[in-house]
């Protein structure tokens, strides 16, 4: 391929995959501006608020010049190498290996049946010694990969051809691509695997999806046509609220697993990780949690890759970055892409109502919105959301489901004050026309908690909800889903309400595990009854005296036991001990919908496209 503009080649070598390393290659052209080259690796991936260390992962690092002669290099900070330039340097060629062993859709994986590579987790990007506008030229990408395996990339695609790998000599194929600027090279993935790429246009856009099973398990045929299907409902409910993208080529991975879940956006792609279930027959759930997770993935094209906090638009990957408005990039992102689903026809009315029962469960069980605010759980996602412990719920709450129950309590208030006219739907579509990258007309790239409230106050219905906002995600209180749900005709009853003359189970107020004959608590939930007693890790033995080894042992020896003080046997660090407690009943908080709904529920979860 002909050089790229920035001068730059970023190689890398999945020919030895049994080896679980990765060999990579950065080729640096002249001219050099100092006579040191300094690389630093990146400390982050965008959409992923926690700092990694991907140099951990490296090993053999070595530099020559043009002539092969070997150029002294040394480690500089934690995360950069520093390279010693010849007077007469005109060209600097990096290789180093990586070990790429963690499944995830965030870092790179590499075995003998795929490669999936993130770019911030693979290459040192050049900081200093070059111009600083080559970074955000075009650069070249080379993959030489078995000849049996195929590339799914957002990267424009340059050509191929089969030979010698020019870092490991193995024989394979070189596929060639190029990315036109800095952020488009970084925020992008490779799935690279034998398994075909399949390929279709909906609206006028080409989607590809590309599919990868860590056991080697065959996807159902079926299956994966109803999700196809699915796909196409739920990308055309997306392009009816923020119009057809101008951006061509759409990559869709989705990586089947064992137990492990995760997603990841890029500009124009994502990687979803699921368990293999949700494309087996039979698994209704598994697979509803597939469409619900490509929704939202796909939905931050607009609202995280487009529409960004001001102070995202030029990515700093080496520090952390705060933002206070994760509540409505990710917690935005999720009411919106479910609702959506629903919208779609790719769930039914019955599906949301079954995921809004888990959604309010989780909700109710913590009691973190005492003392952190919206705002707060955003500005500290780098210390917390990917640091939870047992006591997280106590102190500290999740801007993705705290988020998106706050914006449905914001979308209601809207609609009611609007007549319908008016939702959060349009809100964020508004935004994208104000503030989102590649739009025409934009007033000003990126948005703050200002812009927000501004284009809310300036909508129809939205002209006196600038304080509702404020309120809602500064505040260190729960969302008000009674009277959000009441405007739907729609109540909130308990999942399992008590009937009259029941006998009520004992309640702990604990989260447990039941494993090897051992029960143990995880987490405390909102009023136990035995937070000052039991902690964390405890294993809880026997209830008066009578050996609990598993839940459903556990439930019974509570039976009949509300009100009634017990006797607890706990083993904490290994040894026994008993406190008197008394079991309460069972709070019926009402997580679970009630009611057919009114006009305005059917008009909340009727399609937005024109017929």
């Amino acid at each position: 391929m002909s050089s790229p503009v920035s001068g730059i080649r970023f190689l890398i070598d999945a020919t030895e995959g049994t080896s679980r390393r990765l060999k990579v290659g950065i080729v640096i052209d002249g001219p050099f501006t100092k006579s040191s080259l300094t690389l630093h690796f990146p400390r982050w991936v965008p959409g992923s608020y926690f700092l990694r260390e991907p140099i951990q992962h490296m090993t053999d690092f070595s530099a020559e010049d043009e002539s092969g002669m070997t150029l002294k290099h040394s480690r500089k900070d934690v995360d950069a190498m520093k390279i010693q330039l010849g007077e007469s340097t005109s060209q600097v060629v990096i290789h180093y290996r990586l070990l790429a062993t963690d499944l995830s859709v965030r870092s790179n994986h590499l075995d003998s049946t795929h490669l999936h590579m993130m770019p911030p987790f693979t290459w040192f990007m050049p900081t200093d010694g070059i111009d600083a506008h080559r970074m955000n030229s075009e650069h070249g990408i080379e993959l030489h990969a078995p000849s049996d395996w195929s590339p799914a990339t957002q990267y424009t695609a340059e050509g191929s051809h089969s030979g010698r790998g020019e870092l490991s000599g193995n024989k394979g194929t070189t596929h060639r691509f190029t990315a036109p600027n800095r952020d488009e090279f970084l925020d992008a993935i490779i799935e690279c695997n034998p398994n075909p790429m399949e390929s279709w246009v909906v609206d006028g856009r080409t989607h590809h999806l590309k599919l990868w099973d860590s056991g080697g398990h065959p996807v159902d045929a079926g299956m994966l046509e109803r999700f196809k299907r699915d796909m196409d409902k739920v990308v055309k409910e997306h392009h009816a609220l923020f119009g057809t993208p101008p951006w061509d080529n759409y990559i869709t991975v989705i990586q089947l697993t064992e137990k492990m879940r995760g997603g990841l956006e890029h500009l124009n792609s994502q990687t979803s990780m699921l368990p293999r279930q949700c494309l087996m027959p039979g698994h209704e759930d598994a697979y509803l949690d597939l469409v619900s997770l490509f929704s939202h993935e796909y939905l931050h094209q607009w609202n995280v890759k487009r529409l960004r906090p001001r102070n995202f638009l030029d990515y700093d990957l080496q520090r952390e970055v705060h933002s206070d408005l994760l509540w409505w990039f990710e917690g935005g992102t999720s009411w919106m892409g479910d609702m959506l689903c629903v919208r779609s026809g790719a769930w039914s009315e019955e599906d949301w109502r079954k995921d809004f029962l888990r959604k309010m469960k989780r909700h109710t069980g913590r009691n973190g919105m005492l003392t952190e605010s919206l705002v707060e759980s955003s500005h500290d996602a780098w210390i917390h959301l990917y640091r939870g412990h047992a006591f997280s719920r106590e102190a500290q709450i999740s801007y993705y489901l705290e988020g998106e129950l706050a914006i449905m309590q914001l979308d209601a208030e809207l609609q009611r004050r609007s007549k319908g006219e008016s939702g959060v739907c349009e809100l964020m579509a508004e935004l994208c026309r104000k503030h989102a990258l590649e739009y025409e007309s934009v007033e000003r790239l990126g948005i703050t908690h200002k812009d927000i409230r501004t284009s809310l106050t300036s909508m129809k219905g939205g002209r006196r909800l600038g304080k509702l906002l404020d309120d809602l995600v500064r505040n260190k209180a729960a969302p008000d889903m009674e009277s959000t749900m009441a405007f739907f005709g729609l109540q909130l009853v308990p999942e399992h309400p008590f009937k009259d003359g029941e006998e009520t189970h004992g309640w702990l107020g604990v989260n447990l595990s039941g494993n090897s004959g051992n029960v143990s608590v995880t987490a405390h939930q909102t009023g136990s009854p035995i937070r000052h007693c039991v902690m964390p890790g405890d294993e809880i033995i026997a209830v008066d005296g009578l050996r609990t080894s598993s839940l459903k042992g556990l439930k019974t020896a509570l039976k009949g036991k509300a009100g009634t003080k017990v006797e607890l046997t706990i083993s904490h660090e290994g040894t026994l001990h008993q406190y008197t407690v008394t079991p309460e009943t069972a709070p019926q908080h009402g997580v679970k919908l009630d009611g057919k709904g009114n006009a305005r529920w059917r008009a909340y979860l009727a399609t937005r496209q024109s017929e």
